[in-house]
């Protein structure tokens, strides 16, 4: 008796003689294995080919993936677990008609500064590159580890390189997580310099420590708390606005209006890491709703495939946002379609019902 054609194993063959292995595998074939992980196929390399086997659309789905990939690696890209992540995404959300991922990295900028090389490593990181060259104001929202505020620092030093800035201003709300700001020793600037120390972080990563000082004492570079920022008005300047998830409406309205003539603005936060007494009175997460429809406002929203720390960042998100999907029966990750129109609803965990006495959004 002839098996059912659902239970025929189907075989495809991708020849990658012509590519650097560690490219487009990863260490210890790890990009591979992530794609037997998400979704039921075996694969093989042997003799520079690379084997899918398992049932047809199993088979058809990984294939697909694994061209997109491919083709990634021969245009250069050093494919990481974020791009298998996407191309899967875009395999099961797409089917045949899954779109390039090649496409999604070009015309983003990379950056050579003193100690290393800046380049998209996912493709909404690509796209958030591209706009930050071609709009004035953009918000980047999404989880931690996405590369929100390293990105928009580095882009910064960039146009301050390139003189179409004459100074680099790094903001940053100075709200208390649980500690007390008050019992903190020292001055005022002692106080507020822990809750800086990510953006002094991110430029020790772009350039030398002594280049850092020297801009520094010179005011080419300001970092300074949110509350530093009202009544002044910065001309040619580009201004970075981190953690804005804990920012009030008003607050962000202050910060936005510092902007002068020949000036850039970028807004990070990420609304799962809220800090405020009530966190629907966030600034940003009202922000859409209010400049949604102002032309030339760019929002960019990253998502838990995005992630580019450790791969258990990741896993540890999308827990979390399993976790508050069954406290209030919503299926969210961390932006989510409350934010994002574009976003697909994830199916992978389904909701449990809302308690009766539990706030649905």
């Amino acid at each position: 008796m002839s098996p059912r054609k659902a239970d025929a194993v189907i075989v495809r063959k991708f020849p990658i003689e012509h590519l650097d292995p560690m490219t487009l595998l990863g260490h210890n074939d790890s990009n591979l294995r992530h794609i037997e992980k998400s979704v039921p196929v075996r694969i093989t390399l042997r003799d520079g080919t690379i084997t899918v086997s398992g049932e047809e659309d199993a088979v058809g789905s990984a294939s697909r993936a694994l061209k997109e990939l491919v083709e990634l690696a021969e245009r250069g890209k050093i494919v990481e677990e974020a791009d298998v992540a996407t191309a899967l995404g875009m395999s099961r959300r797409n089917g045949d008609g899954a779109g390039r991922l090649v496409d999604a990295y070009q015309g983003a900028p990379g950056y050579a500064f003193d100690r290393k090389t800046v380049r998209a490593r996912t493709p909404m990181q690509a796209e958030y590159l591209k706009s930050l060259e071609d709009h004035e104001i953009v918000f980047a929202i999404g989880p931690a580890g996405t590369g929100k505020t390293y990105l928009a620092v580095a882009a910064a030093v960039q146009a301050l390189r390139q003189k179409k800035v004459d100074r680099v201003v790094l903001v940053r709300p100075a709200v208390e997580a649980g500690e007390s700001l008050g019992f903190l020793p020292g001055d005022m600037q002692e106080k507020v310099d822990p809750y800086l120390r990510p953006m002094y972080d991110a430029l020790a990563d772009l350039m030398s420590y002594d280049k850092m000082r020297r801009y520094i004492e010179l005011g080419v570079i300001e970092i300074a708390p949110l509350a530093f920022m009202r009544g002044r008005t910065l001309h040619n300047s580009y201004v970075i606005l981190d953690e804005a998830q804990n920012t009030t409406v008003r607050q962000m309205k202050m910060f936005l209006t510092r902007m002068g003539v020949n000036s850039r603005a970028v807004i990070t936060g990420d609304i799962s890491q809220i800090d405020l007494r009530d966190p629907d009175s966030s600034g940003l997460v009202r922000i859409q709703e209010i400049l949604g429809h102002v032309a030339d406002i760019r929002f960019v929203y990253f998502h838990p495939e995005d992630v580019v720390r450790h791969r258990l960042v990741r896993d540890i998100i999308r827990a979390f946002d399993d976790f508050h999907a069954r406290q209030t029966g919503t299926v969210e990750d961390g932006v989510g379609t409350s934010l994002d129109p574009a976003a697909p609803a994830r199916a992978e965990t389904p909701a449990a019902p809302a308690a009766p006495d539990d706030p649905t959004e």
